[in-house]
This record gives structure tokens, sequence and C-alpha cells, in this order.
């Protein structure tokens, strides 16, 4: 556990560093207005064998793949001439309603999404679960001025692992 939590985490300190280098090169002179894009997200959550998954099989019954529904408040606070964007995302779900469960989270992530809509963020994640780490990756495509943006979460903690697949759509608002 402790091997894969220590895998993303270089892979992220990469993904970081190779993304400031690449920033380096573009002029930043041009200044792009602060644009939000809020929207409904949805999605399915599996969480890995462990502490989490037998409390919630034990004290409540419940199957380990829960779905998720919530909102994203996000925005962009640059936009290189490349397309490259800066954000800043805040993501409220609640989880397993579909079990009879309410199950609230809270991620607050930063990163970057670059001009052809590759994107990755991490950020703090707080949920009954306790504190832990969100890391994102995903793909946002855009049709007739709406984005649709597809992530995979992952958030390692002591308790279990949670992977999520979240979709969902927002209109550019500036």
């Amino acid at each position: 556990m402790k091997n894969e939590v220590f895998k993303i985490f270089k892979l992220t300190i990469a993904g970081i560093l190779v993304s400031i280098t690449s920033l380096a090169q573009f002029d930043t002179t041009e200044v792009v207005p602060t644009v939000n894009l809020n929207g409904p997200r949805l999605g399915v959550t599996y969480i890995t064998n462990g502490e989490l998954t037998s409390t919630l099989k034990n004290k409540f019954g419940a199957a380990p793949v829960i779905t998720q529904f919530g909102w994203q408040f996000e925005s962009r606070f640059f936009t290189l001439p490349s397309g490259t964007s800066g954000l800043i995302e805040g993501v409220v779900l609640i989880g397993g309603l579909e079990q009879g469960l309410f199950l609230p989270s809270l991620s607050g992530l930063i990163g970057l999404r670059s001009g052809e809509g590759t994107e990755f963020a991490f950020g703090p994640n707080l949920s009954l679960s306790g504190i832990g780490f969100a890391f994102t990756v995903g793909y946002t495509l855009t049709k007739n001025g709406i984005n649709f943006p597809i992530n995979l979460a992952v958030v390692p903690s002591p308790k279990g692992v949670r992977i999520s697949i979240m979709f969902g759509f927002n209109a550019r608002k500036v």
C-alpha cells in the first residue's frame, strides 16, 4: 500500500516538473480573464479492500462500489497563448445514495489543463473516512460551447484506496 502511494506521489511530482518546464517556454504577457466552469458531476467509486471496505460491509451492509453525485466549482486563473490553463477546483460529492448511505466528500484541487483538454490536478480530500490527498487526471471534450469533463481520481489512505470515474458538463461563464 505504501509503495502504491509513493509511486502515485512520484508520478504526480514528475508531472508537475514537466508542466512547469513546459510553461517556462511560453510568453505569458497576454492577460486572459478568469473563467468559471462550474457544473454537475456524476460517477462511480470503487473502494479497495481495507478498513473502509470492511466498515461499509459490516456496519452498513454496503458494497465497495458506490455512486457519486455532486457539483464541481472550477476557475481558470490563467490561460497561456498555447491554451494551457491553471485551474482551481472544489468538488463536493455525496456517495452511496443508491445503498441508503450519505457519504459526503470535499476536495480542493489545483491543476493544469492543456489547450487540447488533457488535465491533471491534486489536492486535499475530506470525507467521513478522514483526510486524504486526491490525484486526478482527465480529459475535457468541448462541443458547441459545452464542456464535457471525464476524470479519474485516486484517493489513497491507510483505510483503503478510493478510485473514482467522474463525468459532467459545464458552460463557459466569463
